[in-house]
């Protein structure tokens, strides 16, 4: 080790990376950031339809319960570095933010690209050296203590290594799982990566006349469909939309997750409430009410009152209703009423790793440090970022993950 710098080498400049290795550096590391594509933060430049939702409005135990299973895990990270820091770093860097009504933060500008010049300028500043281009093929632990990460273009000596490599979503940007090969050989174990955040395929026929169809606020729900008992796994309420070949939209893409967890799609059940706001008792009171008209108006266009008009004719037609209000027989009036509070969606699969926003799955939590995202398996290692078996909702959640342990990780990787 250096008596004067300690060389830490960050592999991955996506935002966990381009963050941890500006904190390195600014507590006196000499900081070497390994990027195999081109420019740094390529998937910052995709995200949130490249307007970036870069974080939550929301204090950091709100955004750690969303994570589920990781979220004891990322309560120190957060806490240390919550939403509001996250705010604070871009302003400082010439990125006002924005609230909108859901709690998504996103740049005053809508454009990803200031927030990853602003990550890339706060490191550069920070001395942080950026190599582009140079993809990692190895990672092994040096003979006399430190690391040595193989390239193609030679060998690398470090004495601290932080891993933020990302996992396997949107691998056109590079992301193609290749740190949980390194890490996994290094002794860590790796929770078999799959797709969340990702839409979903399937449908029946009738519903594939929707797409481009959305409800704007619907409740959808996974059913463990493997017991007698009915369990709800996870359910979302949010926005929805209908596609040539399934469901996207938030609802459906943050429930994807409770699905790829699962051995075969067929044990989950998925349905949707396209009126969650109302029970089954005021539906019915609702849909046959005919003190207006005298039961005049057609099923389709009473469901339109409240429904998008594509989606209520279908309904009316594929529940035996096309006809008027006071000719709606009772048994298809409950019919339509278990339609709307329970449609099956029938989800055979999922669009896979090529469209999801992130990975569920990664390495291991119980083997790394929550407070300083040290490997508890080799010293000097650091682990941050998607690599982690860490996936949240959508809504700018992930990001904070991200800046919150990567910030852990550059801030203990720079103490001797």
């Amino acid at each position: 080790m250096d008596d004067q710098f300690l060389r830490v080498a960050v592999i991955g400049a996506g935002a966990a990376g381009l963050v941890a290795a500006a904190e390195a550096a600014q507590r006196g590391a000499s900081v070497l950031l390994i990027e195999k594509n081109s420019k740094a933060g390529v998937k910052i430049l995709m995200s949130g339809g490249t307007r970036c939702n870069l974080t939550h409005h929301a204090d950091p135990r709100e955004i750690a319960e969303a994570f589920g299973h990781a979220r004891r895990f990322l309560q120190p990270a957060l806490g240390a570095f919550s939403p509001a820091d996250v705010v604070q770093m871009f302003h400082q860097f010439g990125v006002p933010t924005k609230v909108e009504s859901t709690g998504k933060v996103f740049p005053v500008s809508n454009r990803a690209l200031h927030v990853r010049d602003a990550l890339v300028r706060r490191a550069s500043e920070a001395g942080v050296r950026i190599e582009t281009a140079l993809g990692v093929l190895a990672l092994m632990p040096a003979a006399g203590g430190g690391w040595k990460i193989a390239t193609a273009a030679g060998e690398i000596d470090a004495d601290r290594v932080i891993v933020t490599a990302g996992g396997r979503s949107w691998p056109g940007c590079g992301t193609t799982g290749d740190a949980y090969a390194w890490l996994r050989d290094l002794g860590h174990t790796i929770i078999e990566p799959r797709p969340a955040l990702v839409p979903l395929t399937g449908g029946a026929d009738w519903m594939h006349q929707l797409s481009g169809v959305t409800v704007e606020d619907c409740l959808v729900s996974v059913i463990d469909a493997r017991l007698q008992k009915r369990k709800t796994i996870g359910n979302r309420r949010s926005s929805f939309l209908f596609t040539h070949f399934g469901f996207s939209g938030p609802a459906a893409m943050d429930i994807s997750g409770s699905l790829t967890a699962a051995e075969s799609f067929n044990d989950r059940q998925v349905l949707l409430d396209l009126l969650p706001e109302w029970d089954r008792s005021r539906l019915r009171q609702w849909l046959t009410d005919r003190l207006r008209d005298g039961g005049r108006q057609r099923v389709a266009s009473r469901l339109a009152k409240r429904l998008p008009m594509r989606l209520a004719s279908a309904l009316a037609q594929h529940t035996g209703a096309d006809c008027t209000i006071a000719e709606l027989p009772r048994n298809v009036c409950g019919r339509i009423c278990e339609s709307l509070k329970q449609l099956p969606l029938d989800v055979h699969g999922t669009l896979g790793f090529d469209k999801a926003e992130v990975t569920a799955g990664g390495v291991a939590l119980g083997e790394v440090d929550p407070r300083t995202m040290q490997s508890r398996l080799a010293a000097g290692l650091y682990i941050a970022g998607e690599v982690l078996d860490v996936d949240g909702p959508i809504g700018g959640y992930n990001f904070q993950a991200a800046f919150s342990t990567g910030r852990a990780a550059g801030i203990a990787a720079a103490q001797r």
